[in-house]
């Protein structure tokens, strides 16, 4: 029960991040994308710092969680710099191309550190879950992925995409029984410090008086919704599920972002696309399904 509440837990992470595709264009593009994270991470912090102040349990913990948090805010933070830093030499689609090899990357970190065998079937089903991706991203032009040609912005975004990896697996190594609540607002916390260490060593403005009222809603979604609330769910799965089972989820946030995209703007998809979808979601299914029967075989 407590693996199947885990998963619940990732498949409404992964809606609500893919939400903040939707919200993130609302945006105005007048403000440096490292100040609206930074805004990001303060008023989410702001928001769960007195529950945990508030607590005299919680706020104990606080000395022997916030050290190890700084770390894993780290690499959680320094997939979004190299991401918006890569940004400004690389364009959307090679980010989102490349961003699909996450989850392969992770179960081969998670083989040497954790020692989480991979295999053969697994491999083949993460390069399905990939193609399942590009299809979507590259609308099924098999002459668009072939024209694809990269540069050293995303050369940067791969050291990114390493630590989102590097944030999976230290959610993993680093978790020591603690309250997943302080765990939390402590990498929130940290992850204001990071991106403010950021702001200051590129020497970018703040300009957040340049946001309109309709900007702070959907910076309030993205704060709360993506990043308060989505720390919480990853923090709180990651301690069931293995950095595999979480970042296979990857592959299906086309088809949940489609799915909003719907919901909220009413926009169809084509065949094409949802051949492309229905790959990605075969894949996550696949992945999840031998990560059971494989932890159901090991505890027998």
């Amino acid at each position: 029960m407590e693996i199947l509440k885990a998963h619940g837990l990732i498949l409404l992470a992964t809606f609500l991040i893919a939400g903040s595709f939707i919200a993130s264009a609302n945006v105005t593009g007048q403000v440096h994308p490292v100040s609206l994270n930074l805004l990001r991470f303060v008023i989410a912090s702001v928001c769960s710092l007195p529950t945990v102040l508030l607590n005299k349990q919680y706020r104990r913990q606080i000395p022997s969680v916030f050290p190890r948090s700084f770390i894993i805010s780290f690499f959680y933070c320094g997939y979004f710099v190299c991401l918006f830093a890569a940004l400004l030499t690389t364009t959307v689609l090679n980010t989102g191309t490349l961003y699909t090899l996450t989850p392969f990357i992770t179960a081969l970190l998670s083989a040497v550190l954790l020692k989480h065998a991979i295999g053969v079937k697994r491999t083949l089903v993460y390069m399905l879950g990939a193609v399942g991706t590009l299809w979507v991203v590259f609308k099924g032009n098999i002459d668009a992925i072939q024209s694809l040609s990269f540069n050293s912005g995303d050369l940067l975004f791969m050291l990114g995409i390493l630590s989102m990896c590097g944030y999976t697996l230290a959610l993993k190594l680093l978790y020591r029984q603690d309250s997943v609540t302080v765990l939390t607002c402590c990498t929130l916390v940290g992850g204001t410090i990071w991106m403010a260490i950021a702001m200051l060593i590129f020497g970018i403005p703040l300009q957040w008086d340049l946001l309109t009222t309709g900007d702070y809603a959907s910076m309030l979604y993205l704060a709360i919704g993506t990043t308060l609330v989505t720390s919480y769910l990853f923090q709180k799965a990651s301690v069931t599920l293995t950095p595999n089972n979480v970042t296979a989820y990857i592959y299906l946030s086309p088809a949940c972002v489609a799915v909003l995209d719907y919901a909220v703007n009413g926009r169809m998809l084509s065949n094409t696309i949802l051949f492309g979808i229905f790959l990605s979601v075969v894949a996550t299914f696949l992945l999840q399904a031998m990560s059971y029967f494989e932890q159901k075989k090991f505890s027998v």
